[in-house]
């Protein structure tokens, strides 16, 4: 590096020293700049005297991220060593280093070859530490181990400023502060982040930046929650928020909005990508195990990301936004995007003419429904069907469904379009009876927005009535966001749905917003179990404790059960040997045209037909 490449990043670096710059933005522009000037190929920055946990700051790169929370969950590396000894640490061969043998071994399964920390202190103030990587061995010059400790110490000088800065902060907001902090964790509730969402607003018209807020819900919390104690449950969103507090910039806002939600919000950004940076961020970082007393805990997140800057915005729209990209998430297929810009959905219906093409597609034709099969577990035996709704645009051919129901919530649709799937769904399913599909029912899925809305109840009751179906020949499916939006007017509609003799399902259990205390509040007939845990049974024991415990409650509460998404001849055999009652998935069958359906029943020989199986799927 020539030392006009050094004055200039420290010149970059002294410029935000005297603006209310964000430390997250400076050091991560810091990491970056010393990747671009240094020989080493990743960069992080580690604060270790701010009590967060893990202590981890800026990182440049997703390996740096990962050698970061390695040293961070270990508790050991160079970095601690740098921290604790005041002394730069030099590792150009992490092959021959014997000084951390528990973080070595795993550092170099991740593809680091060399490392080297330099601590960040100002007098006698030890701060955390800067570490350089390198995936090839090899020592650093002097010059630039010099230079890095420069850039340590410059940084660990504005870092003290900065947290004085934050301290006056806090001081400043201590009166009243109770009533705008979440009991269990301590961060902001959601009254302070619209307060702090008010400002960012009159903060945005005197500059050219834009705040993005980013809806961050755990993935099956409640039902992770729910197979241990709740005391663990509570030290496991603390221990959330101190991760997410430790990977966001000091002057973000970290909030919990609900019992697995959190809100972040982020000012200050030059452009929309600073925010992707943050939620990949976020996505690896909760990706690692979480460690409480008496249990590790594995489960992700799923992150909705919404911008201000169009000039209407609203605290409470844009939390809602923020919270609708979240649901495109949960509304993916397992091993999916976990981030979802609601901008993107607004850029494809644009640029392809969506949301103008969607009024009218069901008097055209477009939309049609799939159906695939559910079957008992134990024999194949074919029981239900659940209507899937697709959409065929006349140019751009398949639409996604998640960009389907999106729109139709947007434009006011799905309520109509719910309707015309329930009434297309019993009508089909005039074609497939006979002998042999005499009592087969079929399933649709209901919206949050269609399910709440006035009038449902009459709807279902006069769709029944005009395709002459048996109330127990359907089963409306509904997820845990139904309750979660207002549980008394969720059980007043469930009660008039039973009453028809409509059955109820409850879908995707165990993401979102599922909790096993549903089973017991409402009056459901079927637990659809989400595909996520379906995929990781044989490879996490979490999954298959939580399978166990809800069948155990479902089958005591006179429910049944149904695994989603089996595709595999292992998952199948597991799910029968623990009980679950009934599967679906493409192990057994794919989504197929009704006509398909009605060939598959007539081709079947059995009075009751079934799907083949291998015998070793279920034991035999």
């Amino acid at each position: 590096m020539t030392r006009e490449q050094l004055s200039d990043v420290l010149s970059e670096f002294a410029r935000t020293v005297v603006t209310d710059v964000p430390i997250q933005g400076i050091l991560d522009h810091l990491v970056k700049r010393i990747v671009e000037i240094m020989p080493v190929s990743a960069a992080g920055v580690t604060l270790i005297a701010t009590g967060l946990d893990p202590p981890y700051v800026a990182a440049s790169s997703a390996s740096a991220l990962r050698y970061e929370q390695l040293q961070a969950d270990l508790g050991e590396g160079p970095c601690l060593a740098a921290y604790e000894t005041g002394e730069a640490i030099a590792v150009p061969n992490l092959r021959s280093e014997d000084r951390f043998p528990n973080f070595s071994p795993r550092a170099l399964d991740a593809g680091l070859a060399a490392v080297f920390t330099f601590p960040l202190h100002h007098d006698d103030r030890q701060q955390g530490a800067l570490d350089l990587y390198r995936d090839t061995p090899g020592p650093l010059s002097a010059e630039s181990m010099g230079t890095a400790q420069t850039l340590a110490d410059v940084a660990a000088a504005y870092l003290l400023n900065a947290q004085a800065r934050d301290d006056l902060q806090v001081a400043s907001e201590r009166p009243g502060a109770a009533a705008l902090r979440d009991a269990v964790t301590g961060l902001p509730n959601r009254i302070l982040m619209l307060e702090r969402l008010e400002q960012a607003f009159l903060r945005e018209h005197r500059s050219s930046t834009i705040s993005a807020v980013l809806f961050v819900d755990l993935n099956r919390f409640g039902a992770i929650t729910d197979t241990v104690r709740h005391r663990v449950g509570d030290e496991l969103l603390v221990a959330v928020g101190k991760r997410l507090a430790g990977i966001l910039r000091p002057g973000d806002t970290l909030a919990r909005v609900s019992e697995d939600g959190f809100l972040i919000l982020c000012e200050d950004l030059a452009d929309p990508s600073q925010a992707d940076a943050i939620a990949a961020r976020i996505d690896a970082a909760m990706a690692l195990p979480f460690a409480v007393p008496g249990v590790e805990v594995n489960f992700s997140a799923s992150i909705g990301i919404a911008f201000t800057g169009r000039g209407d915005d609203a605290p409470e729209q844009l939390i809602r936004e923020a919270n609708l990209a979240m649901y495109q998430i949960k509304r993916q297929c397992a091993g999916g995007p976990s981030v979802f810009d609601l901008r993107a959905l607004e850029r494809t219906a644009d640029q392809d003419g969506l949301e103008d093409a969607l009024p009218g597609a069901v008097e055209r034709g477009e939309l049609a429904l799939a159906f695939q099969p559910i079957v008992a577990g134990r024999d194949g035996r074919l029981t239900a069907v659940e209507a899937l709704l697709r959409w065929s645009h006349p140019s751009r051919g398949s639409v996604s469904p998640t960009v389907l129901i999106a729109l139709a919530e947007q434009a006011g649709l799905i309520t109509e379009i719910g309707r015309w799937v329930l009434e297309q769904a019993l009508s089909e399913r005039r074609h497939w009876r006979s002998p042999r599909a005499e009592e087969l029912s079929v399933s649709v899925n209901v919206s949050a927005h269609q399910f709440m809305s006035t009038g449902f109840t009459d709807t279902v009751a006069a769709i029944l009535d005009t395709t002459s179906a048996d109330p127990g020949c359907m089963t409306l499916e509904v997820t845990g966001s139904v309750f979660a939006r207002d549980s008394e007017r969720a059980r007043i509609v469930l009660s008039d749905l039973k009453e028809i003799g409509v059955m109820i399902a409850l879908d995707d259990f165990g993401s979102g917003y599922s909790s096993l205390s549903y089973l017991r509040q409402y009056p459901l007939d079927t637990i659809k179990i989400d595909q996520s845990f379906i995929a990781d049974l044989g490879r996490e024991a979490t999954s298959r404790t939580i399978i166990e415990a809800v069948l155990d409650l479902a089958h005591g509460l006179g429910m049944t059960v149904v695994g989603k998404g089996v595709e595999t001849r292992r998952q199948h055999h597991e799910l029968t040997e623990l009980g679950c009652d009934c599967c679906q998935g493409y192990y057994f069958a794919a989504p197929m045209s009704s006509s398909s359906l009605r060939t598959l029943i007539q081709s079947c020989t059995d009075i009751h037909p079934r799907l083949p199986l291998d015998p070793a799927a279920t034991g035999g």
